[in-house]
């Protein structure tokens, strides 16, 4: 999958970190899209279909060329936040898909993707269904999302994958051990989300801030006390040397995810215009191997404290930290 330097990830403008606004969300939608980012990264869940109707609104009028939507799918809701696990059986595949093109308001997926493993139905039958939706036209790539190495050779053997969506920053490194080798071994491209750490590494997270309601962080190992006061002496590290460079905290942080390689693309969670053009501004970041060893220093591997999901949430990754 060709990629540019950003991908946006709108799983935000919907649900997990409080309120958003929609006029701000959909203005942020068509400042990425002028600025030249192509991706634009959601899942039928997000907002129980809230995103996908909020993003057809958003690209009305835009040349479909013009961008490339990553969907995923699978991931089971009931009313309120509930999480009911993962379907990944063909014919529930096909019926997501189907609800996704019209909420949508497209003819085809560019890359559809399940968004978590179904550990009750083999990864082959479901890579080998969505096959068959590229065949029909609907689908024209097919990606993984927070799976493990093996199931990414498995997945690959049924029908070229185009990309793997994990969790990738300087707080979440575990992907460097086995899965990203895997990937480059078969020439697979990985999509990086939580680049920021869920606003850890954004440079302005404070001890004690409270959460909005419907907020996840509220939730989240890493925010806890004690793992966030850690979490946040790091950043500060980080941001002496983000001074040094001229850059802010959350731009060096996306400057170094994308530093790993020109087949990884960095995910922004942008809400705002504002936000999405401090984020936009991190390309134009360049990092030397003194900056990176700078950086390995301020925040070694391993450095961060508290797991980056609820422990009900981390059975169901493809890394384990």
């Amino acid at each position: 999958m060709r990629t540019p330097t950003l991908g946006l990830g709108t799983m935000g403008m919907s649900e997990v970190y409080g309120p958003a606004d929609r006029g701000e969300s959909i203005a942020t939608v068509h400042a990425a899209l002028d600025a030249g980012v192509t991706v634009i990264d959601t899942g039928d869940f997000y907002g129980m279909g809230h995103n996908e109707l909020l993003l057809a609104e958003a690209l009305r009028g835009r040349p479909r060329e013009s961008y490339r939507l990553s969907v995923k799918f699978g991931q089971l809701r009931g009313p309120g936040p509930v999480f009911g696990g993962m379907d990944g059986r063909p014919e529930a595949m096909r019926n997501f898909l189907a609800y996704s093109l019209t909420r949508l308001g497209v003819d085809h997926i560019d890359v559809y993707r399940p968004a978590r493993l179904d550990p009750a139905v083999p990864i082959e039958e479901t890579i080998g269904a969505i096959k068959e939706m590229v065949d029909a036209g609907h689908v024209r790539e097919i990606g993984l999302s927070e799976v493990t190495a093996e199931t990414v050779r498995r997945a690959h053997a049924v029908h070229p994958i185009a990309d793997l969506q994990i969790e990738f920053s300087l707080l979440s490194r575990a992907v460097e051990a086995q899965i990203l080798p895997t990937l480059r071994e078969l020439g697979i491209a990985m999509t990086a989300y939580g680049v920021l750490g869920r606003g850890l590494l954004s440079g302005r997270w404070r001890a004690g801030q409270p959460t909005a309601p419907g907020d996840m962080r509220g939730m989240s190992p890493r925010f806890a006390a004690g793992n966030v006061q850690h979490n946040l002496a790091l950043v500060e590290d980080l941001r002496r040397v983000a001074d040094a460079k001229g850059c802010t905290v959350a731009q060096l942080a996306i400057a170094w995810v994308a530093a790993q390689g020109a087949d990884i693309l960095p995910l922004v969670g942008a809400r705002s215009r504002e936000r999405l053009s401090e984020s936009l501004a991190a390309v134009e970041v360049r990092l030397a191997a003194a900056d990176l060893a700078e950086i390995e220093k301020a925040v070694p591997v391993g450095a961060a404290r508290g797991d980056r999901y609820p422990t009900a949430f981390m059975a169901n990754l493809g890394t384990d930290s």
